[in-house]
């Protein structure tokens, strides 16, 4: 007995020796998910619709689904929502050609030898539906073959010794065989469509972002229209101050999730965009019953909204496609990585490269929010610029770039020495958070000894060290962490040896 997804995929397979009722039964399935998830209130008759489809020369790609946000950012009843790309009912709604499908399954037969055409659909994130009449014109073609039966009306497939060959030639030219790639002007409309131009926090937003810090009003009323021009910014002061963290949480005012391709194909070159170092997957929870399984075109990686942080590393080479692993495979540079969040250039002025080399690169995409990238088969290309760029650093911005440069950055905020009641403040915070009971008389003491005397200035990062010198060195003595003069005397000498 087949289940309904198994009586989905069936009647889902080759048109050309589909009969009439099974294309009934498509038809009047995908109008039913379609009315459930609210797509149309009305539509055409089944047969009306499948002639209708059968008429197209080239479909429209299906219009994108929305979906509600993970966290309900509103303010004054306003509600932003999530953009998602549709999964493809044929293979020119997905971009990609037969003969492209028929190239990814060769390769990837090639490379991990026999699979089940549900298999390969999984490995190439498409759906089932469209990989079947390929498999069946390899077949015909006699560069595979059968190998044995699979459940759900599915065959386990094998290269003949020509399809070997074919493989072979193929990964010569183009080695990548994973997920099949999203043509470059449906990343462009994803960009447009998720874009931080179109999101205006609010404080509230801004509020939300950074519950977890210790930021005062004046702080987010200066970086609120700088987070809302989405053009960048310059954080500067002194070290320990928290301009990485305030960095890091600029994010998540934005809202939290975007969609990005797994890889790009531009003119049979593929370029790879997810990264796992530096993107965090989260999965749509999908509703239950096999009618809402297949909504999402799987090509495509839900993941939190960027936040990618480089420092000194940094280097040019970081800024431009790299060539991958493979033939005709290469790496998306940091910015486009970035894109629809937020890269943030931490230790700005301790580049390798000169400032003036780093910033001339981003003079242009600044302004014109797009960037110019060249292939590595030399082909040049025009993509979104659309990422907050946050320059953090401990110099003065003026003392880095000139004038033209800063007029582009139109917000400079100093991240200021906190106070003294901030700096006791930040102690009640962390003292429970490292696994301690907060002491007054401790903190008072550790100011009026080792602060004032010496106009020693407050960072906001002492307080959580100072705490964990205690805390290692009450695990060393073996004894409960405790916040006392002593022991502040002895973080102290250790933390300010040469300071």
């Amino acid at each position: 007995m087949n289940t309904p997804a198994e009586t989905l995929d069936m009647a889902s397979s080759d048109e050309s020796h589909s009969d009439p009722s099974s294309n009934n039964l498509e038809a009047l399935l995908d109008r039913i998910n379609r009315l459930a998830s609210g797509e149309e209130a009305v539509e055409a008759q089944p047969e009306q619709r499948a002639v209708t489809e059968q008429s197209q020369v080239a479909p429209e790609r299906p219009r994108p689904i929305v979906v509600p946000p993970v966290h309900n950012f509103e303010d004054a009843g306003r509600e932003r929502k999530e953009w998602c790309p549709p999964e493809p009912k044929t293979l020119a709604q997905a971009g990609i050609s037969e003969g492209q499908l028929e190239h990814l399954a060769i390769k990837c037969l090639g490379a991990c030898g026999d699979c089940s055409g549900h298999e390969l659909a999984e490995h190439h994130t498409v759906p089932f539906r469209l990989i079947e009449p390929v498999l069946a014109t390899l077949k015909q073609a006699q560069l595979v073959a059968y190998r044995g039966s699979a459940p759900m009306n599915d065959y386990v497939y094998q290269l003949t010794e020509m399809g070997r060959e074919q493989a072979k030639k193929l990964t010569e030219y183009c080695s990548y065989f994973g997920a099949a790639p999203v043509p470059l002007e449906h990343y462009i409309e994803s960009v447009a469509e998720q874009t931080l131009t179109k999101v205006h926090p609010t404080r509230g937003d801004l509020e939300r972002a950074f519950s977890d810090l210790l930021v005062n009003q004046n702080m987010l009323r200066r970086l609120g229209p700088a987070v809302n021009s989405g053009r960048g910014l310059f954080l500067f002061g002194f070290p320990g101050n928290g301009k990485t963290s305030i960095a890091e949480r600029v994010t998540k005012a934005f809202g939290d999730t975007v969609w990005i391709p797994r890889a790009i194909g531009i003119d049979g070159e593929v370029m790879r965009v997810f990264d796992p170092a530096l993107h965090e997957e989260i999965p749509l929870e999908m509703a239950a019953g096999p009618l809402h399984a297949r909504e999402i075109d799987k090509r495509w990686v839900r993941i939190r909204r960027p936040t990618i942080v480089v420092g000194g590393e940094l280097t040019m080479d970081a800024l431009e496609v790299s060539p991958g692993t493979g033939n005709n495979v290469s790496e998306a540079p940091l910015q486009l990585k970035s894109n629809c969040g937020t890269l943030v250039i931490d230790d700005f002025g301790r580049q390798r490269m000169t400032t003036d080399v780093l910033l001339n690169r981003w003079i242009v995409p600044l302004e014109k929010r797009y960037d110019f990238l060249r292939l590595v088969n030399g082909k040049k290309i025009q993509v979104p610029f659309d990422q907050l760029i946050i320059f953090s650093t401990n110099l003065e911005p003026k003392d880095l770039v000139d004038d033209a440069f800063l007029r582009r950055i139109p917000y400079k905020i100093e991240v200021p020495d906190p106070s003294e009641e901030e700096f006791r403040q930040l102690f009640k915070i962390m003292a429970p958070i490292l696994g301690m009971e907060y002491n007054q008389d401790s903190v008072d003491y550790l100011i009026a000894t080792h602060y004032h005397p010496i106009n020693r200035p407050f960072r906001c990062c002492q307080p959580r060290d100072l705490l964990l010198q205690i805390r290692n060195y009450c695990n060393y003595l073996d004894t409960m962490p405790t916040m006392c003069r002593e022991y502040f005397d002895y973080a102290v000498e250790n933390y300010f040896a040469v300071m």
